[in-house]
């Protein structure tokens, strides 16, 4: 749930709610009250994180367990 915060405030502390955002926090900006807009990590970050992590996993090896039952494993999951 995102923090709400004034807009007065939110200009004085934009740095700090910026670097927040980046860590992955969101923010509701409100004027006498209402809620006028959001602050949310960039998607772009996020596909940036997909793609490692899809490369990790990729590149992780299942131990212990014979090259040909994985290769069983993928193609039952894709039927």
């Amino acid at each position: 749930m995102p923090t709400e915060i004034g807009i007065f405030e939110a200009k004085a502390k934009l740095s700090e709610i910026v670097r927040k955002t980046q860590a992955g926090e969101s923010f509701t900006i409100t004027v006498r009250g209402r809620p006028v807009a959001d602050i949310v990590p960039s998607h772009a970050r996020s596909k940036e994180a997909v793609h490692a992590a899809v490369e990790r996993m990729m590149n992780r090896r299942i131990k212990g367990v014979p090259g040909d039952t994985v290769l069983e494993w993928i193609r039952e999951g894709r039927k």
